[in-house]
């Protein structure tokens, strides 16, 4: 932990734009109880959800299918999968293959879609894009240098989602086991991707499916594509949810949160650490001990841990290095490298932060209900 930390949760100094009212409260954690307030557990929760579920199926009729879902093998991926078709929606899983894939991951899809009877489009980016997008971010002292798995994953559900007539993107996010993490740490869009690719970038992208302002417009207004996010309103423990998979599908757990991807196990465990002293548990474990799924001294002693395993980390290491076409010692001058931060690249968040009102009007357009990001910016204030 790095200086003062919160009474309340586990959030410390380590956070950019950290604040603390008289009680010792952060403001993060302010922001976690307004959440608890904007998506409600419960009946109320419910009550919402199945209504919701109504929609989602009027919208369908006499369609192939009612909602697009992004599945990577995880358990929150696949436990939507699972409550989906118990809900009686008839869901399209669509998973990207950036070529870091974990064989667990793999499988995990491959049993849920066959085992529910669920349709399946993978989408194939071209691996020297990925790796030379990858080395890019790198090049760039990026922190969140798994940016662009996550643009393409966007813009793949709503491109498919576009194609097939849908209206209705489910995600398996779930800020109660998650937490909400910094701008700082996480913040990149498609014009920061494609400033970055220009500088650092030799390999013409041709497969890549970037995520840029004009795509939110069209398929807001255009397409009227909407995201929701079932796991909000419902009561969900995630040890309870792997339990389920495990017996019911034969799903195997892959260790860490999103260690489901090789690279992005890498992003979250070492390079955040080890180069700019991250430690995303601080968020997700907060989360958990405000949502009194773990005790604050068993966050603690867990907190007191490495985030990777240090008899394995040379190994994935040399992995990385392997993948990415690395000698040791070009790996070791990018980890060395001076931290840049999104502000020293160009991106769409000058112009969403000039036309603040504007953008707080368009943004919920893409979401069925005032999105998080729209709450950590009131309290926050990014």
């Amino acid at each position: 932990m790095k200086g003062r930390v919160c009474n309340f949760g586990l959030y410390d100094e380590s956070i950019p734009d950290i604040q603390f009212d008289a009680s010792g409260k952060s403001n993060y954690a302010v922001l976690f109880e307004n959440l608890n307030k904007a998506y409600p557990y419960g009946k109320e929760g419910i009550d919402f959800w199945e209504s919701t579920v109504e929609k989602i199926k009027k919208c369908g009729k006499g369609k192939r299918y009612d909602c697009v879902i992004g599945i990577s093998g995880g358990t929150d991926s696949c436990y939507l999968l699972h409550l989906a078709k118990q809900w009686g929606l008839r869901p399209l899983a669509v998973n990207l293959d950036n070529g870091w894939n974990s064989n667990i991951s793999v499988q995990n899809i491959k049993k849920l879609t066959q085992a529910l009877d669920v349709d399946l489009i993978t989408y194939v980016v071209d691996y020297e894009e990925i790796k030379d997008l990858i080395k890019c971010y790198m090049k760039a002292g990026l922190a969140w240098i798994d940016l662009p798995t996550d643009l393409a994953i966007k813009s793949i559900l709503y491109k498919i989602a576009s194609k097939e007539n849908i209206k209705y993107l489910m995600r398996g996010n779930d800020f109660r086991s998650e937490g909400s993490q910094p701008k700082d740490w996480t913040y990149g869009d498609g014009k920061q991707l494609s400033a970055i690719h220009k500088q650092f970038g030799s390999v013409q992208l041709k497969t890549f499916p970037n995520y840029t302002i004009s795509n939110l417009l069209y398929y807001a207004f255009v397409k009227q594509i909407k995201s929701v996010y079932p796991l909000y309103y419902l009561e969900y423990d995630k040890q309870s949810a792997k339990k389920l998979l495990t017996e019911k599908y034969d799903w195997e757990d892959y260790g860490g949160h999103h260690h489901e991807n090789i690279f992005t196990k890498f992003a979250m465990s070492y390079w955040l650490y080890v180069k700019f002293g991250i430690d995303k548990r601080i968020i997700t474990y907060s989360a958990k001990v405000l949502n009194k799924k773990r005790t604050r001294e068993e966050a603690l002693i867990e907190l007191s841990k490495m985030p990777y395993n240090v008899d394995e980390i040379d190994d994935l290491i040399a992995y990385i290095c392997k993948k990415l076409d690395l000698s040791k010692s070009e790996f070791d001058d990018l980890i060395t490298r001076p931290n840049k931060t999104f502000r020293d690249y160009p991106s769409y968040d000058h112009l969403l932060q000039k036309f603040d009102k504007l953008s707080r009007w368009f943004i919920p357009k893409l979401f069925l209900h005032r999105p998080q990001s729209m709450y950590r910016k009131d309290i926050i204030g990014q």
